[in-house]
């Protein structure tokens, strides 16, 4: 599966913000971004001349993308799908993104990082139902029981990552059980609980066009 395999921290560096891409090396001094906040490249320091709708709209998009960790083309298709449902579609959209296994495990803190969430994920540590689930992709539903497998309860990355959990907290829609390894969905997630600055309505804009 096509993935990008370029340094994570030249993202936040081309959106001018922190994406919180690579766990807690983000919340630490040695955050490539603390250090260089101007875009890469031999230009990333110019001044920026007048910027257009589309472009404002363009990078909009790219910041959520790779918030979430996606290409293009799974990115498009998350936006049919919210056109498809009921109600504000950049909404949908950020609700769809946020169902997604890789970020419900990001968001309970079992996990520093998306990414980290999507290798585990593969390699079947947890469990949703009492059934093995191994695609990061995964709609995540109401009432949803997610469950660490006992023999990866030693794992070093998901110990660390829960130990750190009241630092980043837990969104109301999930709850977490963390002596026993275990969350329950008690929600869908609202559009409020999502506390990256994202203006979805560009998105829009520019998939409409």
């Amino acid at each position: 599966m096509a993935r990008y395999r370029g340094a994570v921290c030249r993202q936040c560096r081309r959106e001018k913000l922190k994406l919180f891409l690579k766990g807690d090396r983000c919340y630490s001094d040695k955050c490539a971004f603390e250090r260089r906040s101007f875009a890469p490249g031999q230009h990333g320091q110019a001044r920026m001349r007048k910027v257009s709708d589309y472009a404002i709209q363009l990078r909009e998009k790219q910041k959520v993308r790779r918030i979430y960790g996606m290409l293009e083309g799974q990115f498009r298709k998350y936006f049919e799908r919210a056109e498809m449902h009921k109600g504000v579609t950049g909404e949908n959209l950020l609700q769809l993104l946020e169902r997604r296994f890789d970020n419900t495990l990001y968001r309970l803190g079992f996990l520093n990082s998306r990414s980290q969430a999507r290798q585990m994920i593969k390699h079947n540590h947890f469990l949703v139902n009492g059934r093995k689930v191994n695609i990061p992709s995964f709609q995540i539903s109401v009432n949803d029981v997610i469950t660490l497998k006992e023999k990866s309860r030693k794992i070093g990355v998901i110990n660390e990552s829960l130990a750190a959990v009241a630092r980043r907290g837990v969104p109301s829609w999930l709850e977490l059980d963390q002596d026993n390894y275990k969350a329950t969905v008690k929600s869908l997630p609202d559009r409020q609980e999502i506390t990256m600055p994202i203006q979805e309505q560009l998105i829009v804009e520019l998939y409409s066009k």
